[in-house]
């Protein structure tokens, strides 16, 4: 006590230095916050002016189709169109039998399951029978030919339009986004294009995916030595390109080298950021990976074991507007995830420190408590300082009874609705598809009732990020 109430000049003033510092960085990321919430209001205002309404909705799960709609609805407001975009989700019955033109952007998730930002959509609207017979549409599906259910949820999507009798104004196009889908897209602009009685060329010239930059390796660190799963990598890079930035929650793409038999080039990889600006680096955590047939992952195992500490490499960083904080950022968070799903989760967590907010709840999923407690010192340090309000290890192969997060949220299931129903609380989910994530929501339903999860959804208070 002695110590705090010191009359030390030099060390108030450090203190105050510090206090002062930590309440400029929480005004800046207000302020950001704020610019771009204002900044969307505005240019969704602008874009609602025009002569002949037309509606672009999306079905987005990591961001592609949200940025195809987003590039598209500045050139058709340039040619006249009063343009909406929105998330599946938020568009109504009432509003398709009013529209008399529609754009269609939608991804498939998992076998032929629609993203989050649609599954309400695909629940309840597309289990409605109505008049859409003065609707002409425009359907692109994006997809990955690895799913056997390749495009599924787009096939679903068309066959449900036309069964309303809704005009298609062209064939639906259909791009793989595991291979090359750039031949695809073109195709499709140009279609579009002269759907819509456009230039060609105002398609195909909008604002485009923002640039690739140039980043350092310049450490790399074996997380899990002795575990039973494949070897975990952090990894750190530097950039000296200005004007790199990103938000929590977002994604990096990168290429991995040619093989020597390959024929094309790879297809990109996505990679959750497990850092934010402030930090000076970029943070991945990369576990190896197995093909079925014996063979390592190209991307996973020339980032761990293949790139020299000090080589550079070209990334694209790229905006996940749905598993971004947005509107959440100041309500109690329940982050779940498995695995490298971890690092997206510890980008919160970092946001999170530098606004002071410190209502979070982590429930994490691994193997082995003596191996694979990723992060394991920061975050047991975040919990004894209170960042980290509770902190849920769940280990698979540690006892005779597997472990699993979701069975962490059946045992604290009165935390969860308190959390959630009394304070607000929002959710999110990063890892797994099969197993976590299924098993997740599945929980959740089961606690929270499955009116409340939607909800939750709709109001984006459950977001994803899984594969």
């Amino acid at each position: 006590m002695s110590d705090l109430l010191t009359p030390d000049p030099t060390r108030w003033a450090w203190a105050l230095a510090l206090l002062l510092a930590y309440a400029l960085l929480c005004l800046a990321l207000y302020q950001r916050h704020r610019r771009a919430r204002l900044h969307a209001q505005a240019q969704a205002a602008a874009l609602a002016s025009g002569h002949r309404p037309i509606l672009i909705a999306y079905a987005s799960q990591t961001g592609q189709a949200q940025q195809l709609a987003e590039q598209c609805a500045q050139p058709l407001h340039a040619a006249g169109w009063a343009v909406t975009v929105q998330a599946l989700n938020h568009t109504t019955p009432a509003q398709l039998q009013a529209a008399t033109h529609a754009l269609f952007i939608v991804s498939t998730y998992g076998e032929g399951d629609a993203p989050d930002n649609a599954a309400l959509f695909q629940r309840q609207c597309m289990a409605q029978a109505l008049d859409l017979s003065a609707l002409q549409y425009s359907l692109l599906a994006l997809g990955d030919r690895h799913y056997r259910q390749f495009c599924g949820f787009g096939r679903s999507l068309d066959a449900w339009l036309q069964a309303q009798q809704a005009q298609p104004l062209h064939e639906r196009l259909e791009a793989d986004q595991s291979g090359h889908a750039a031949a695809t897209l073109a195709h499709w602009q140009n279609t579009l294009a002269a759907a819509l009685h456009l230039d060609a060329s105002a398609l195909a010239n909008a604002p485009g995916a923002p640039a690739r930059s140039t980043w350092t390796l310049v450490q790399r660190q074996h997380l899990n030595p002795g575990s039973q799963g494949g070897a975990v990598f952090h990894l750190e890079l530097v950039t000296q390109e200005p004007n790199t930035t990103w938000e929590s929650g977002d994604l990096v793409d990168l290429v991995p080298p040619l093989a020597t038999d390959a024929q094309e080039p790879p297809a990109p990889r996505s990679y959750s950021i497990a850092s934010i600006p402030t930090d000076g680096r970029l943070h991945l955590l990369v576990r190896q990976t197995w093909r079925d047939d014996g063979t390592p992952g190209r991307a996973s195992h020339w980032l761990t074991t293949g790139l020299d500490v000090g080589t550079t490499l070209t990334l694209q960083l790229r905006a996940h507007p749905g598993f971004r904080l947005e509107g959440n950022a100041q309500r109690p968070l329940i982050l779940i995830g498995n695995g490298t799903g971890l690092a997206g989760l510890r980008a919160h967590l970092r946001t999170r420190a530098a606004l002071g907010q410190h209502a979070n709840w982590l429930i994490a999923g691994e193997r082995q408590a003596a191996h694979d407690q990723l992060y394991g010192d920061e975050l047991h340090a975040w919990h004894a300082t209170g960042h980290l309000q509770h902190l849920d290890w769940a280990f698979s192969r540690d006892g005779d009874a597997k472990t699993y997060v979701q069975d962490r949220l059946h045992q604290h299931a009165n935390r969860l609705r308190e959390w959630v129903q009394t304070r607000g609380a929002a959710l999110y989910v990063c890892g797994s598809l099969h197993g976590m994530a299924e098993g997740v929501d599945t929980a959740l339903r089961s606690i929270l009732g499955s009116a409340v999860v939607d909800d939750l959804l709709q109001q984006g208070r459950y977001r994803r990020d899984v594969y």
